[in-house]
């Protein structure tokens, strides 16, 4: 029971894997949840130690339960990383119910995650930091529904920091802006190739995070905003 445990959902690719990596590097032991099975048997295979991979739906409540309380014998959790999520970028008319569906997968994942591990962890001594986007802070034409979802994700992040002020359970919201990763590999007609090559490094992002997370000292980062900076020479 002497290992520190980060918990990451979605943590196959993009930002979650960048997370894991540098996570491992800095001693720590990390659980990763995402239901891309390819992906987690290399990561399984890549990572022997100081990592166990959890294939499951961030929103199946059962599924959830199970895998927090297996993790919990694994040793003492620290921190929760909730990075899961999907997009869906269309204009307001064109929006489907598989959509919506999609895009709240993120925000219940969210809830269940910080739930059960806050049940298990008795309600103390854990860092809850939840990564959302730029797009929870304004408005967007082609992402209503998915800054619908990241508000929800903001004002859910908000009470929990209410809910715990001045306890040992810190929640951190995480902010970024536009990453070079898989995330935009459906929506061509939104963000090309082109735009998406000027957007920030998964290393970079992960390394911000990482960097005000475990930092030692007797503060708290209560908010992290990360956008690239635009340089006109």
């Amino acid at each position: 029971m002497d290992k520190n445990i980060v918990i990451i959902t979605g943590g196959a690719s993009g930002l979650g894997l960048e997370l894991i990596k540098q996570f491992i590097e800095k001693n720590y032991f990390v659980c990763n949840i995402d239901r891309d099975f390819e992906k987690m048997k290399v990561l399984d295979n890549t990572y022997r130690e100081n990592y166990k991979g959890f294939i499951g739906d961030i929103s199946d409540n059962e599924s959830v339960k199970n895998i927090i309380n297996e993790i919990s014998n694994l040793g003492n959790i620290n921190i929760l990383i909730n990075n899961a999520g999907e997009p869906s970028f269309k204009l307001p008319t064109k929006y489907e119910k598989e959509d919506i569906d999609k895009c709240f997968k993120g925000l219940q994942g969210m809830i269940l995650f910080s739930t059960e591990t806050l049940k298990v962890k008795e309600e103390k001594d854990l860092k809850i930091i939840n990564i959302m986007s730029s797009a929870a802070l304004r408005g967007n034409k082609q992402e209503a529904v998915y800054c619908a979802t990241k508000w929800g994700e903001r004002g859910y992040t908000e009470s929990l920091k209410v809910a715990y002020k001045g306890t040992s359970v810190k929640v951190i919201g995480v902010y970024p802006g536009g990453i070079n990763t898989e995330f935009y590999k459906n929506s061509r007609d939104y963000v090309s190739e082109e735009k998406q090559s000027t957007f920030m490094k998964p290393c970079d992002v992960a390394r911000t995070i990482i960097d005000n997370v475990t930092n030692e000292t007797n503060l708290t980062v209560a908010d992290i905003i990360i956008e690239r900076i635009l340089c006109n020479f």
